[in-house]
């Protein structure tokens, strides 16, 4: 069977994008969705994002599974990069569209911008360890610098959920921090019961943030939305960022705001078509 799909990227942090909204599962297994990512062997890509039919009176439905095959509850690259595929599909590509999307981590509404950018309703971010979740302090706790032992040194975390989980922690500078070394012993650590995506955070000004990411079954990424959103709220617990930000990061910026009026976040930021076919 010859399936198409088209390839896209959020300030680098690619996906291949499939249309599946002919059925509530997705066209292919992670196993599958493994071998496309492959670099060398595949397509390539940090996932397969798949726009299946809305659940729960929302427009569309969005399931991923990443490069080794997990499947997490969101991805804020990732949702930017299917609005903007939902309305190449659509034949709206050019005009402002709000749509509403089902996840695992509830439903988000991107909104597709008259300037090209794309702004996100990430919804609330969850704070209390029982939520992230983590086992580095009590359920009913925030985890706002505290101590983890990673590699025989300790580092103060801040764990933030944004329907997925995450765990930063602030440094001098991001480009020092030996990431594909660090990366996997936080990831795995065992105060992460379901794994964890890790921020590294140089704060350069209040309103200006450099981020180096370990994303949970990816790795390495160019860039991570979700994980921008919650370092921005790692920022402003800590004291250490105002409550709107830029974030950095290698494939580019995001503009990042935790609303003071209804308190949820804002993400906004690009997504690109890279090229399309068959496989």
């Amino acid at each position: 069977m010859a399936i198409e799909f088209a390839k896209y990227h959020g300030l680098g942090n690619d996906f291949i994008l499939i249309d599946n909204r002919t059925s509530s599962d997705p066209v292919l297994t992670p196993a599958q969705a493994v071998t496309l990512c492959d670099r060398h062997f595949g397509i390539g890509a940090d996932g397969v994002i798949f726009a299946l039919p809305g659940l729960d009176g929302n427009d569309y439905t969005m399931r991923i599974f990443n490069s080794d095959g997990s499947e997490p509850e969101m991805c804020g690259n990732g949702i930017r990069c299917l609005a903007q595929f939902i309305a190449e599909l659509e034949g709206v590509s050019n005009q402002e569209r709000l749509y509403r999307i089902h996840t695992l981590a509830g439903a988000i509404a991107p909104k597709l911008r008259s300037d090209g950018q794309i702004t996100v309703d990430m919804g609330l971010p969850r704070l209390l360890a029982a939520e992230i979740p983590t086992t580095l302090c009590s359920a009913d706790e925030k985890v706002i610098n505290r101590p983890l032992q990673v590699e025989g040194k300790s580092w103060d975390v801040t764990c933030v959920s944004m329907g997925n989980p995450h765990c930063i922690t602030f440094v001098e500078d991001v480009t020092a921090i030996p990431l594909e070394t660090l990366g996997p012993f936080f990831e795995h650590h065992a105060v992460f019961p379901q794994r964890t995506n890790t921020e590294f955070i140089q704060v350069v000004e209040r309103d200006y943030l450099k981020m180096r990411v370990w994303e949970r079954g990816a790795g390495a990424t160019m860039a991570c939305g979700t994980g921008a959103c919650a370092s921005l709220v790692a920022g402003v617990l800590t004291g250490n960022c105002d409550r709107k930000a830029t974030v950095e990061l290698p494939g580019g910026p995001l503009e990042i705001e935790w609303s003071e009026v209804d308190g949820r976040i804002y993400m906004t930021g690009p997504a690109q078509k890279v090229f399309v076919g068959k496989f």
